[in-house]
């Protein structure tokens, strides 16, 4: 199984962000947990402040990927561009934001991202990345 983990503007300060909102782990440090808790799966990381390099990943993702993890970070409030690519992407597609964005800022009240995706995560800091490996190997009927 490959799985492709998208990350957006500004996740490549974790770990010196607001640690209350966004926990202490590093982007590289969720990813070694990720490969760690499933040795199995194929991923590939990618993070970028720019949204048209995030949407250029969605549009390949369908050709080489099983499942797409996206944390789109702020641009899940603004960017109907990244929905509409979301929505293209045919292969289960799982949105995570490190925050409980329920109890954020009102402007974080309105994903405009999410209703391109399965479902989004929100909340659990780093452990949003396991739950969506997990929730991707049901959507796609992977097994192991």
């Amino acid at each position: 199984m490959k799985i492709l983990v998208l990350n957006g503007p500004n996740l490549n300060l974790l770990g010196a962000r607001d640690k209350n909102h966004y926990g202490s782990l590093t982007l590289k440090k969720i990813e070694a947990k990720l490969c760690g808790e499933f040795p199995k799966v194929n991923f590939s990381f990618f993070q970028s402040n720019l949204e048209g390099e995030l949407i250029n990943q969605i549009h390949a993702a369908g050709k080489s990927f099983n499942g797409l993890i996206i944390n789109p970070g702020g641009y899940a409030h603004t960017s109907v561009a990244l929905r509409d690519a979301l929505a293209e992407c045919k292969i289960p597609k799982v949105e995570v934001h490190l925050s409980h964005l329920v109890n954020r800022e009102s402007f974080r009240q309105n994903l405009v991202t999410a209703s391109g995706c399965d479902g989004y995560i929100s909340g659990f800091k780093e452990f949003g990345y396991l739950a969506a490996v997990f929730l991707i190997k049901k959507l796609s009927g992977n097994r192991e």
